[in-house]
């Protein structure tokens, strides 16, 4: 782990930068965007193929993120000449330049989500006993 020097710097560059640094992180740190682009990561997939993936994904909330990373630049959309039309997505190179990050992310849910899930039980029955 890294010493206090280190993460006091840390901790100060991002506070120092926070203006810079949020707007882009509201574009990445949503509920389905890592989700998606570690579909996409691959190999390209049309509409159906990632929502069959993405359990619990509703068809608009689908769509509406597609259309953000498309605007943000880690998406592309592709028109394919089938009858009837179809649609591919694929992740951009600045779209799988997020991959290491959200992989070590993914690690670290698969980690430590049984110590927040003891957290929250210790937290809610510490409150119900208020």
């Amino acid at each position: 782990m890294a010493d206090d020097t280190d993460l006091d710097a840390a901790s100060e560059c991002a506070l120092a930068h926070m203006a810079r640094v949020r707007p882009v992180l509201d574009k990445i740190a949503d509920k389905w965007t890592v989700l998606i682009l570690t579909v996409l990561c691959p190999r390209p997939s049309r509409f159906n193929a990632i929502k069959r993936r993405l359990d619990g994904i509703t068809h608009k909330a689908l769509a509406d993120a597609l259309k953000r990373l498309e605007r943000n630049g880690l998406v592309t959309r592709t028109v394919l000449p089938t009858a009837p039309i179809g649609v591919e997505y694929a992740i951009t190179p600045l779209g799988h330049s997020l991959r290491q990050p959200f992989e070590a992310l993914c690690a670290w849910a698969l980690t430590n989500g049984a110590a927040i899930e003891a957290a929250n039980q210790k937290h809610d029955n510490l409150k119900t006993k208020l």
